[in-house]
């Protein structure tokens, strides 16, 4: 290296960014090795070796720091985004380690305005909103577990008053944390809908295929085959005037019950809060005030949804679905519970092409179901779209719509955009008064003042149309 060690020295005490990728900082006293611009405590300089790569620090027994993300650096990914994504996953395991949005800032190596920025950027949300909905879901899985008292239990996740983790507990989850563990022991539970619920979109929307083996709506009510910890089951809802009434057959126990509750959440589109939307966009919004974007029931169905639509249109995607769910799902009573990745991953191809899949919708179906039963895939654990986005993409045949896609209807990201979707470029056309549909590039840029709600502008242009969305 051409620099002497003081200089160096100095450079890593300014926190010079322009040095990362020409040198390597070895702190001897704690075994790591940073990046020059690292925010960590700078250490002395008498326990300071420099190397000029990787090879060489670790040659000398070091490990890289988990603050700066000097190996992420040099895969040529973008350190920002690692050091976010493992301060969510810090924050996720041990909520009550951070009170505050300034800590999160700390674990990420960044300060607190430019975390805001990384965190509407890459999740779609801001910290105090994540550190609260993890806090909530910290709470939910003690209760799960049958651990600790309802009297301590917000204290444990990193609430400092009662009433306000009753507060935000209710608020998460439709239900008080008393009423969330007597569930737990039930077969059923009662939820308010959310405010200014567009019920009969709700339910034009889960109804749209008439013949579907895995969904029904009768009247008021929506009933939905799926697997509940491990076991089939039908969750029904019942609309009354403002509320809604779950029941679970078929499936028991605790687990099952609180999958059941985070099943109905993500049909009810409850975290999915339109005034944001309609306050900055009052012209698309209006007429259709409560609009919200509905969940698949998990990742993985939207997954498998979004590849059976690529490149067909709705009437015979539709038909691929029942035939799938006919050959792998599980029958509960006069449904299909919609197939978990295993079941389709053990299929032949052959089964699939005798059901009119092509070749290659059948290889990226069997591609991606293996490689979510096998583990490489965890859709669940996926905490930035960005990070998301990447898995996604690595997937054989899952390009940027498909990927949108499930983004937005399987992982709750609120500001995607399905770039190619034919719908979306007509009501764009439309609601622009366009001479043609646009393409790629002009989607997207006819879309950017509407972030970062764009998820939600996507299903009111879709609205627009008059038909019912995907």
């Amino acid at each position: 290296m051409r620099w002497s060690d003081e200089h160096l020295y100095e450079r890593i005490l300014a926190k010079d960014a322009s040095f990362n990728g020409r040198v390597l900082t070895g702190v001897l006293t704690t075994g790591i090795y940073c990046l020059p611009s690292c925010p960590a405590r700078k250490p002395l300089a008498r326990n300071v070796r420099f190397f000029a790569d990787e090879a060489t620090a670790q040659a000398a027994g070091l490990r890289p720091c988990k603050r700066c993300r000097p190996d992420a650096f040099y895969r040529g990914e973008d350190a920002d985004l690692a050091r976010l994504e493992d301060a969510m996953a810090q924050a996720v395991a041990d909520p009550a380690a951070f009170q505050e949005a300034g800590a999160l800032a700390e674990a990420a190596g960044v300060g607190l305005t430019k975390l805001k920025l990384l965190f509407r950027d890459h999740a779609h949300t801001q910290p105090a909103a994540f550190l609260q909905r993890a806090r909530i879901q910290a709470a939910c899985a003690r209760l799960d577990a049958g651990e600790g008292s309802l009297l301590d239990l917000g204290a444990a996740v990193g609430f400092e008053s009662p009433s306000g983790f009753h507060e935000a507990f209710r608020r998460q989850t439709g239900l008080a944390p008393g009423a969330y563990r007597d569930m737990l022991g039930s077969d059923r539970f009662t939820l308010p809908l959310p405010e200014r619920t567009r019920l009969d979109d709700l339910l034009r929307f889960h109804g749209r295929d008439p013949e579907s083996v895995s969904e029904r709506v009768e009247g008021a009510t929506l009933r939905k085959a799926a697997h509940f910890a491990g076991k089939p089951g039908v969750l029904s809802l019942a609309f009354d005037s403002g509320s809604v009434s779950v029941s679970l057959e078929g499936a028991h126990g605790a687990s099952a019950m609180a999958e059941a509750h985070r099943a109905a959440l993500r049909l009810l589109a409850w975290h999915g809060d339109p005034a944001p939307f309609e306050d900055a966009h009052p012209t698309l919004a209006r007429s259709r005030e409560g609009l919200r974007v509905p969940l698949t029931l998990d990742p993985f169905e939207a997954l498998v949804w979004a590849i059976l639509g690529q490149q067909v249109n709705l009437a015979f995607a539709y038909a691929l679905r029942r035939d799938l769910l006919r050959l792998t799902g599980t029958p509960v009573g006069d449904l299909m519970a919609h197939p978990e990745a295993k079941s389709i991953a053990a299929l032949d191809i052959g089964e699939l092409l005798a059901r009119r899949f092509s070749r290659r919708k059948a290889e990226y179906l069997l591609n991606a179901a293996g490689k979510v039963a096998q583990g490489e895939l965890r859709l669940e654990g996926l905490l930035t779209a960005t990070g998301a986005g990447k898995a996604l993409l690595a997937l054989r045949g899952c390009g940027p719509w498909t990927a949108q896609y499930v983004l937005m209807r399987g992982l709750g990201f609120r500001d995607c955009v399905p770039v190619g979707d034919a719908a979306l470029t007509l009501a764009l056309q439309r609601w622009f008064k366009l001479d043609a549909r646009p393409d790629g590039p002009a989607t997207t840029r006819l879309m950017a003042p509407f972030a970062p709600h764009r998820s939600l502008a996507t299903f009111h242009l879709w609205a627009s149309l008059k038909g019912v969305p995907a």
